[in-house]
């Protein structure tokens, strides 16, 4: 008898609308007779080895329609490497999936994320398991696919990163307005490890240039002492800059911590870029009064549910009944992605890529988007993220003035197999 269960599951660095897929994925199972059970994995796939699994379909349909206005993973994430060393976690992942019936995978994810889901197929296919797997992307970093924009336009998370920046800008750049005889500089540091999508996230609040704005892309190498060069240039030009520096300027590599992936946690550095850059400005006379403060918005960033994107949370939604309607077509091994048909008026249609195509793929902002000097982005740029940001403020509900979100229940659901530690801990 085929196994008719699902599984869906969360890894990687959340979104504001990483939930949105979620429900995307859990209500479109809910319609189709052909699926039995719909599981979650409670902290993606740890939540598999650890065989901690929740019921999604038992949970209150009202707080899964609360999960498109809820940040972060409501199921919760991990940053867990499938090594090809892990043979045990291999075959523990099969025994899970073996002993809850499950016959269909969703992973909601990122760039390590896809290729933890393209180990997954590789090994039920090799197991001669008819497991249908399907990744369903996010990263706010937009660094998952290729430059040209063949694979993948843009990842659900963007849009509502990027419009957290824009307004952000706006914010920072009356506080610095107003500021300016004793605060003339302020160094914002932006997500983004080696691409620059979030840091040009900033031009969208001054698609004018009005602002004395200096963006510090990854793409154009500058190091701390050369943004501080080119800051000071901008005071004598200005009498004040707000610049924008990416977390990945940070040089110091004995304070960087990584996560399973090898990747640097700048959030959990001992150092930052923007303290950098602070530093060396204040430690010698500015061309202007005044000093150099610094801000580190960090998971704010990925955070922030009130920034979030209409187009971003509908797209994210989007991708995630997609994945169902292709695995229920017969595809595995596959990520549902989004294409661009038109700018203006901004339009797009989704399709499938290849997990191997995507796994662990870093994209970088393409050059032709990088202006002249590196301390901006071209028009191209603008046209390109300005639709992803949305029009509309969102729709939150609120409760005794504070914000709603979904509350799930966590009990897990009876495990079958003997307790279990992966390879990694």
């Amino acid at each position: 008898m085929p196994r008719n269960n699902v599984l869906v599951a969360q890894s990687g660095g959340p979104s504001p609308v990483i939930n949105a897929s979620l429900q995307g994925v859990g209500e479109a199972c809910f319609e189709h007779s052909q699926f039995g059970r719909v599981i979650a994995a409670h902290h993606g796939i740890e939540g598999v080895l650890q065989e901690q699994l929740l019921d999604l379909g038992a949970q209150d349909r009202a707080e899964i329609a609360r999960l498109m206005h809820t940040p972060a993973a409501a199921i919760g994430s991990c940053r867990y490497k499938l090594k090809d060393s892990y043979e045990a976690d291999y075959q523990r992942i099969l025994e899970v999936f073996r002993a809850h019936d499950i016959g269909y995978f969703f992973y909601i994810g990122g760039n390590d994320s896809m290729d933890t889901a393209h180990k997954v197929a590789r090994l039920a296919q090799a197991a001669g398991d008819e497991l249908r797997v399907m990744g369903v992307p996010k990263t706010i970093d937009n660094d998952l696919g290729d430059e040209a924009r063949t694979l993948i336009d843009h990842t659900p998370g963007y849009g509502s990163c990027a419009r957290y920046w824009a307004n952000l800008i706006q914010s920072v750049e009356a506080e610095n307005r107003a500021m300016r005889p004793s605060e003339c500089v302020s160094v914002l540091q932006a997500m983004g490890r080696d691409s620059g999508f979030i840091t040009a996230a900033a031009r969208l609040g001054d698609p004018g240039r009005q602002m004395p704005l200096l963006l510090f892309l990854p793409e154009a190498g500058h190091s701390a002492e050369a943004v501080c060069d080119l800051v000071r240039d901008g005071l004598r030009r200005w009498g004040r800059v707000i610049a924008v520096v990416s977390e990945s300027l940070m040089s110091d590599a004995d304070s960087h911590r990584v996560d399973g992936f090898g990747h640097v946690e700048y959030g959990a550095s001992r150092t930052t870029a923007m303290q950098t850059v602070v530093n060396l400005l204040n430690s010698a006379r500015l061309p202007v009064r005044g000093q150099a403060t610094g801000q580190v918005p960090g998971i704010l960033q990925r955070a922030c549910a009130v920034e979030a994107s209409d187009v971003d949370r509908a797209e994210a939604y989007e991708l995630g009944r997609q994945a169902v309607a292709q695995a229920l077509a017969g595809q595995s091994g596959r990520m549902v992605t989004i294409l661009r048909m038109s700018d203006s008026p901004y339009a797009v249609r989704y399709d499938t890529v290849p997990l191997e195509a995507v796994a662990n793929a870093a994209r970088k902002l393409p050059g032709g988007w990088v202006a002249p000097g590196g301390t901006d982005v071209t028009d191209d740029f603008i046209t390109y993220a300005r639709p992803l940001i949305g029009q509309a403020v969102g729709r939150h509900e609120s409760e005794n003035g504070l914000l709603r979100f979904a509350r799930l229940n966590y009990e897990y659901v009876d495990q079958k197999l003997p307790a279990y530690r992966p390879q990694g801990f």
